[in-house]
């Protein structure tokens, strides 16, 4: 390990209306090491990297790259210190060709300077893939792929300019487990070329394995930084939330009632078959899978949100037919889903429109929103939910992940509803946010809900779940009790072993 940072914060400060982002906090990065920023969301990651990255300007503090004092004043000046950011969502351009989302904004000419040059552009691809070990083809478009091969296309952009800061921010997210073992890879060799990384994730086993140092923050103030040799997980978790999480998967012992949902054979052309199960009130029943084993299509047909399947659906005893998510909402079904910005919320809407958003009828007179019951509505459940905002007209679009996930269930529970599903209920949110939801999912079944929930986090479906159904390429591989489940049978069965 060098004991010289390539890149480094001091005393940095953020400011925005009601909200201190960021006080007086530091930041480190070494070339060749991966430095992991830690902290719960609204800890000051975000407004951090977006400082690094030139969208944002500190109010104080100051910048130095190599040693000399700087300043990154838009995010052209960022990309020409050599500086880039690949996020969760990667940012790229589908109805582009590979070798084109390499090169946009960076184009390679020849002539007088008037000509691309694609040949050259096509040429420098193709060797930034092979250095990436990663088969593409640089002609196609990135619609055709996968979202862990549009990270890889993100990466090699990084590298087309020779980046020499690599922020990679909640990379892992939407990967499968083979994926990620690729990136970590990956991540490898960006370290033997010399890149300092930093690195982001609330996944505390995939900080311990990739990361060589770490900084933590909590509420816009730096807390701590070392070498994660010399930290373990629970020492990294109180610095993290100020207290320690013995029980992040608080299970309480409800008695269960009545059957709610009953599906029996549910089919779906070229999505899944013969899904069959039930939940009681009181119960929670978790559905785990690798991406592609059709949990999430299972979950958006009972909601009515893809085709019309075959089979039955009951509530209650009753059999009925959802066509429409309205339908599904009238008959006490709600979706919380695991895209939240693209499906779950209207990020240009404040906190109090999102949560009335269901009920607008509650909320309004002679065909007028009342807002003193729309506020009403989101205080009621913003508060119990604790998302951290200046306010509930704060736009979702400027919170942080994990609170934005928790304005999308605090809108179906304003809802009451008889039975919940919960797609990747915990995706991107810290651990005290974590501790918190599942909290309140506990919370939910001891009022008689009925809760599904998706994910593909083995210890909060064996933490939480009474029942357990696997699925693997779009059909049930198993049902496990509460009592019989175990990770080494879950993941045997995801895999066909």
């Amino acid at each position: 390990m060098t004991a010289t940072p390539i890149f480094q914060l001091q005393g940095i400060s953020k400011t925005f209306p009601g909200v201190k982002a960021l006080d007086n906090v530091e930041l480190a990065l070494y070339p060749g090491e991966v430095t992991a920023l830690m902290g719960e969301n609204g800890a000051g990651k975000s407004t951090l990297v977006k400082i690094m990255t030139g969208i944002y300007q500190p109010d104080s503090g100051h910048i130095e790259i190599g040693g000399q004092a700087t300043t990154i004043a838009n995010a052209r000046e960022a990309h020409a210190l050599g500086i880039t950011a690949i996020h969760q969502e990667t940012v790229l351009f589908d109805d582009l060709t590979v070798v084109e989302n390499l090169f946009v904004g960076q184009y390679l000419y020849k002539g007088f300077g008037i000509v691309l040059d694609w040949q050259t552009m096509t040429r420098r691809t193709i060797e930034i893939l092979e250095i990436l070990g990663v088969s593409l083809n640089p002609h196609e478009l990135l619609s055709h792929l996968s979202i862990a091969q549009k990270h890889m296309v993100s990466i090699a952009r990084a590298l087309a300019f020779d980046a020499k800061i690599v922020i990679l921010d909640e990379p892992t997210a939407a990967l499968s487990h083979r994926e990620i073992d690729e990136l970590y890879e990956l991540i490898e060799r960006l370290k033997a070329q010399g890149k300092a990384i930093l690195f982001i994730s609330h996944k505390l086993d995939e900080v311990f394995r990739i990361a060589d140092r770490y900084h933590i923050f909590r509420d816009g103030q730096h807390i701590k930084q070392g070498l994660i040799r010399e930290i373990d997980q629970a020492q990294m978790v109180t610095n993290m939330v100020g207290r320690s999480v013995d029980q992040v998967y608080p299970k309480q012992t409800v008695a269960l009632g009545e059957v709610v949902l009953e599906v029996d054979k549910l089919s779906l052309e070229q999505e899944f078959a013969d899904i069959s199960f039930n939940v009681r009130r009181g119960e929670i029943i978790g559905f785990y899978g690798l991406i592609g084993s059709g949990r999430t299509e299972v979950m958006q047909a009972i909601f009515g949100a893809s085709g019309q399947p075959n089979g039955t659906i009951s509530v209650l005893g009753e059999t009925v037919t959802i066509r429409t998510p309205a339908q599904a909402i009238d008959l006490g079904i709600v979706y919380v889903p695991e895209e939240r910005q693209a499906q779950g919320t209207v990020l240009e809407f404040s906190i109090a429109k999102n949560i009335s958003l269901p009920q607008l009828g509650n909320v309004s007179r002679f065909g007028f929103i009342q807002p003193e019951k729309e506020w009403i509505l989101a205080d009621q459940y913003a508060n119990r939910l604790q998302v951290k905002a200046s306010g509930w007209d704060q736009e979702v679009g400027n919170l942080s992940g994990g609170n934005q996930q928790k304005v999308v269930i605090g809108k179906w529970l304003a809802r009451a509803p008889k039975i919940i599903i919960l797609d990747e209920p915990t995706k991107g949110i810290d651990i005290g946010s974590k501790a918190a939801v599942h909290e309140f999912i506990g919370e939910l079944v001891a009022q008689g809900l009925a809760v599904i929930m998706v994910t593909s986090e083995l210890s909060e479906l064996l933490g939480l779940a009474d029942r357990m159904y696997v699925m693997a390429e779009g059909r049930m591989q198993g049902e496990f009790s509460r009592v019989d489940a175990s990770a080494e049978k879950i993941i045997k069965t995801a895999i066909g072993s």
